[in-house]
């Protein structure tokens, strides 16, 4: 805990729907998206940025014309409904070798990759509950789809704001066919356990007969936390989703990856669910750049975020700020949260000033917090941020305190 003021806000709650602007503008230029398109157009003029500048169609075709002659040969034939031997079945190929996995299955969403994991274990293990968390991706930002549309059930070993220990996987009180842990925890703060945990666990869940699904989503930047590489960490479930576009850039897509036979299963769900599209070769190019670019950097990533972090808690600490929390406070991943006890309508005006005077953006958009009075921002750090020192974001930090407190 940080801030002048003690205050036990240690669990995150549900957050708005990140694809709704927390905030609404009036005015004859005034619509839906307009304070959220002012905000974009400003970071992508900026000189300065922790995360990834926004891009326009424009400037993600340019990025997908210069980086495609890498990726994969530009004189083959495009994709047709996901042929294996074309570019969506390279991408499949290049992902289960980076996880260390007999095959893959490229799927259009996660949404879509996970239900059809959840629902193929249900079949082969003859129960259709799940032990998950209900700060999951699949409580919190798929409008209970695994329930209305894949008829499965959800239990929850632990409310924590953390993935269930093996103590309470072994306490739960009803069978459960799968076990689901989100790893890193997006709405917990971006946390991860430590490996001794994360197999205990894992054990815990077998000792029940149960198999293990990881929603790693954002997988990709867990090394540095656990200490090993992709394939040993994968190798601890009996499935793994990631996605294409959450760490490695793509403009879509995601994966499942396990023992053959499983993913063949999912295949013919893939195309019952309507995941079966004529051609995907655009995000599949981006995918497979993203491999190539994006997955060698995620470590330095996660080195510069705990820089970023401590930086911003030793101004804050001194700022007139009466509040504030970041979680963890040394980051797990290259993404962390960060609560400041002022309107999410303030903060988001006193960044949009600051990037159009400055040049300098440190925090992409604020959301509302379920406790009144707080909001809440994630913080993500990518290649731009690894040109930042302390200084530099302690002095863009102390700017931006200065413009709330304005407002």
């Amino acid at each position: 805990m940080h801030g002048n003021t003690r205050h036990d806000h240690d669990q995150p709650t549900r957050q708005p729907d990140r694809h709704t602007p927390p905030d609404s503008d009036t005015g004859p230029d005034a619509g839906p998206g307009a304070a959220r398109n002012r905000r974009l157009t400003a970071a992508r003029g900026a000189r300065r940025t922790l995360a990834a500048r926004p891009q326009t169609l424009r400037d993600r075709l340019d990025s997908l014309t210069a980086h495609a002659p890498g990726a994969y040969d530009l004189d083959a034939w495009p994709d047709m409904y996901g042929n294996d031997d074309g570019i969506v079945g390279e991408l499949e190929r290049r992902t289960a070798e980076a996880l260390g996995a007999e095959a893959a299955a490229f799927f259009p969403t996660g949404t879509m990759a996970q239900q059809v994991a959840l629902r193929c274990w249900a079949g082969r293990t003859g129960n259709a509950t799940v032990a998950g968390h209900p700060l999951s991706h699949m409580e919190v930002h798929e409008r209970d789809a695994y329930a209305t549309v894949s008829g499965l059930r959800m239990v929850h070993p632990t409310g924590e704001p953390r993935i269930p220990t093996a103590d309470e996987v072994h306490a739960a009180q009803e069978p459960f066919g799968t076990l689901a842990l989100e790893l890193p925890l997006r709405d917990a703060g971006f946390v991860l356990p430590q490996w001794e945990e994360l197999t205990a666990t894992v054990e815990a869940a077998r000792e029940r007969d149960a198999v293990v699904h990881f929603d790693g989503a954002r997988l990709w930047e867990c090394t540095p936390h656990f200490g090993r590489g992709l394939p040993e960490i994968a190798a601890l479930a009996d499935s793994v989703y990631v996605s294409f576009y959450k760490s490695l850039g793509g403009i879509g897509g995601a994966a499942l990856v396990g023992g053959e036979s499983f993913i063949e299963e999912t295949r013919a769900w893939r195309h019952r669910y309507g995941g079966q599209l004529f051609q995907q070769w655009p995000t599949a190019l981006t995918a497979l750049t993203g491999l190539d670019t994006e997955l060698p950097r995620l470590p330095a990533y996660v080195a510069q975020a705990k820089i970023v972090a401590q930086a911003l808690a030793e101004e804050l600490a001194g700022s007139p700020v009466p509040w504030f929390r970041i979680h963890p406070q040394e980051p797990h991943t290259h993404q962390f949260r960060l609560w400041l006890p002022y309107p999410a309508r303030a903060l988001n005006d006193a960044g949009l000033r600051q990037v159009q005077e400055t040049g300098t953006g440190l925090f992409p958009t604020w959301f509302e917090d379920a406790t009144p009075g707080l909001a809440t921002t994630e913080v993500t750090v990518q290649a731009p941020a690894l040109e930042w020192t302390a200084d530099d974001i302690r002095a863009a930090l102390a700017d931006f305190v200065t413009r709330v407190a304005a407002a």
